[in-house]
């Protein structure tokens, strides 16, 4: 887990409430409203109309899920790119999709229209490509025209019998993406105009493979994988093994494994040592235990192990950690 993507999270969301989501469209005015009665999360929408038949949103979400609905275009194309954390929905015929950072989606917009965004992580940044091929098409921009872009075409060859597909990290997307975050304002549009386009004719010179939709699963066993992660989130004291899980939750240990770094982009043993070290981090700043408690509380007990491990994650050992926050809060009361 990344404690600079969540803090970069939080500084784009320090003006939204939690139960709010600000939503702004072009040079329009942003707006404040409560998407849902129960949703705790933050986020920001911005989306902008760059051509007839396509646009482009920044998503940024401090939430576990967010209920997206949009019109089941038949023809319709949405591709998705993940910047921070992860994100995954629930398509049609029961099956579900993850992205990690880096990772490309391209899908028919009949297949999520009435999904839920799930964020394993809690937190999510990335863009989202809305486009109608025939409306496009008619309007093709001089370059597309010039390259030979079919967006009807595009559609055809990556989501064959309307399916989804997923194109893992790679230098190229990242080239094309990774310039639209975190524009000066007077320069979002342009770039984002130019770098479309670019995307759009590096699609169509690919020829998608088989193995690239690797990270579909079928919806049911992600719902027996979030119910195992909550079950070791709970119990951070807890040492149980793969096997121990995969028995009592009636999975073979590959699927087990596969399905949860699908999910939440670790195996097991690396994402619970990262949430145990979290929840120590917790302990340390917000109580007086001992440091000897704090690691038989999130299932060390070997002190000594602990520190080490502790240090790995956070470049100092607990003492000092703890001396620190002490210092940075105390600072903080004085300003």
């Amino acid at each position: 887990m990344h404690a600079d993507w969540i803090q970069a999270i939080e500084r784009q969301l320090v003006e939204v409430p939690p139960g709010c989501l600000l939503e702004s469209l072009g040079s329009q005015a942003p707006r404040l409203h409560r998407p849902g009665p129960h949703w705790a999360g933050r986020g920001r929408v911005e989306t902008f109309s760059l051509f007839p038949g396509l646009t482009l949103s920044h998503l940024c979400f401090q939430s576990e899920t967010f209920s997206h609905r949009h019109a089941a275009l038949d023809s319709g194309l949405e591709i998705t790119h993940c910047r921070r954390g992860r994100v995954g929905w629930e398509m049609k015929e029961g099956l579900t999709l993850y992205l990690g950072p880096g990772d490309l989606s391209l899908h028919p917009m009949d297949c999520c229209a009435h999904s839920t965004l799930r964020f394993p992580l809690g937190y999510y940044e990335g863009f989202s490509i809305s486009l109608n091929p025939d409306t496009l098409a008619r309007a093709l921009p001089p370059a597309l025209a010039q390259g030979g872009v079919s967006p009807q075409e595009i559609l055809r060859r990556f989501c064959p019998q309307g399916r989804p597909i997923s194109l893992p990290a790679q230098t190229a997307l990242d080239h094309i993406f990774f310039p639209l975050y975190d524009l000066p304002e007077a320069l979002r549009l342009p770039y984002y105009t130019l770098k479309v386009q670019e995307l759009l004719l590096y699609l169509s010179q690919q020829a998608p493979a088989g193995e690239r939709t690797s990270n579909q699963y079928l919806s049911q066993q992600v719902e027996i994988i979030r119910a195992i992660h909550d079950q070791l989130m709970a119990h951070p004291n807890q040492r149980i093994t793969i096997e121990a899980l995969a028995k009592e939750y009636h999975l073979n240990t590959s699927t087990l494994k596969a399905v949860f770094k699908a999910v939440y982009g670790q195996p097991i043993a690396s994402h619970m040592k990262h949430h145990r070290m979290q929840e120590a981090a917790r302990l340390l700043r917000e109580t007086d235990l001992s440091i000897g408690d704090i690691a038989q509380q999130v299932g060390y007990e070997n002190q000594s192990k602990f520190s080490n491990v502790f240090r790995d994650i956070f470049q100092v050992l607990p003492t000092e950690y703890r001396r620190q926050q002490s210092r940075d809060s105390k600072t903080e009361g004085r300003l």
